[in-house]
């Protein structure tokens, strides 16, 4: 149900288009949540969480906000590769990890890409749509969250550094 709200209101959040704080709140430290990787083994976002800055951006495949932001997605990680870590985390409505692998290759992406098959990193990260987009400082506290096709991903970043 939690995934089918978030596809409808990645649909209704379109037409904001800008970032916004929401979902979970600044300050909280990153929790942890089983994911998988694209060749299925289990995965969790702690793994990434305090060992310093990370950018991760709960998208889809199909969601047109996640399309218009991946541009600016793609250029700020080529710009802060040595500093800032890039994970997306594909959310498992209408999608597979077939689909996502196909889409990375077809896009280019080179930042780590985990498929979140059960709605818990979702949840755990209080997911209001795709092209959600949550900074985390070295510390592993949430600095930024935001959401939609056109967020300053520079000024969020410079926010974990």
């Amino acid at each position: 149900m939690r995934l089918a709200l978030i596809a409808i209101a990645s649909l209704s959040m379109a037409s904001l288009g800008r970032a916004q704080e929401s979902g979970i709140d600044i300050g909280k430290r990153g929790p942890a949540a089983a994911v998988q990787t694209l060749d299925g083994k289990d995965a969790d976002l702690s793994s990434y969480v305090g060992k310093g800055p990370v950018l991760i951006e709960f998208w889809a495949t199909w969601c047109p906000n996640c399309r218009e932001l991946e541009p600016d997605l793609i250029a700020t990680q080529r710009k802060y590769a040595a500093k800032v870590r890039f994970v997306g985390v594909a959310v498992s409505v209408n999608q597979s990890p077939a689909k996502i692998k196909a889409y990375i290759a077809k896009h280019g992406i080179r930042h780590d890409i985990l498929f979140d098959a059960t709605g818990k990193a979702a949840e755990a990260y209080d997911v209001p749509a795709t092209s959600y987009v949550v900074v985390l400082n070295a510390k592993g506290n949430v600095v930024y969250t935001g959401l939609g096709g056109k967020q300053d991903l520079e000024a969020a970043i410079k926010k974990a550094l």
